[in-house]
């Protein structure tokens, strides 16, 4: 099943503990991320008190005694776009989204999947959908998921991820 728009928002506001994901992408072509991107690499930065509509979402889900969190996989050189996506990381950090980085430049795959998803606790898998150049095309709700490999994905991508804050100093 298709999850798009208010539907995907409710249906992931709507868990009840945890909520995982797992990035592989080095970058996402997200069209609401094209003026910000651009005023990165122009050399703007977010200023110190920057709150967003997510960070509103995480925080909420925090106090209500939920867990957030996801491991991105990168390999160096980081994109242009990775580096922008981590400006946003630090503010997301200080809302209470545990966000880690799993570096594989020097490693082999631990063998994880060819596809980004998020697991909310731990009953139900949304494969995110992407072209190659990193456009969300969707999100399913994957009827049925083998939940046991999936929380097996987790556990590989969190065994030497490291805190997004300690990996990234600046």
């Amino acid at each position: 099943m298709r999850l798009e728009g208010s539907d995907w928002r409710d249906f992931f506001d709507s868990y009840k503990h945890s909520a995982w994901r797992l990035e592989l992408h080095p970058v996402y072509t997200m069209p609401q991320e094209t003026d910000g991107l651009a005023r990165y690499l122009a050399g703007e930065r977010l200023p110190d008190d920057y709150w967003s509509g997510w960070m509103e979402r995480v925080a909420g889900h925090i106090a209500s005694g939920r867990t957030i969190g996801r491991v991105h996989v990168v390999r160096r050189p980081l994109t242009d776009y990775l580096r922008f996506e981590f400006e946003y990381y630090r503010p997301h950090c200080k809302a209470g989204e545990d966000i880690r980085i799993l570096d594989l430049t020097d490693r082999p795959d631990p063998g994880l999947p060819d596809h980004d998803f998020w697991m909310l606790d731990e009953k139900q898998v949304v494969k995110m959908l992407y072209r190659p150049d990193g456009t969300q095309i969707g999100r399913e709700l994957i009827d049925n998921p083998d939940i046991e490999q999936y929380k097996r994905y987790r556990d590989l991508a969190l065994d030497g991820a490291i805190p997004f804050p300690e990996y990234w100093q600046g």
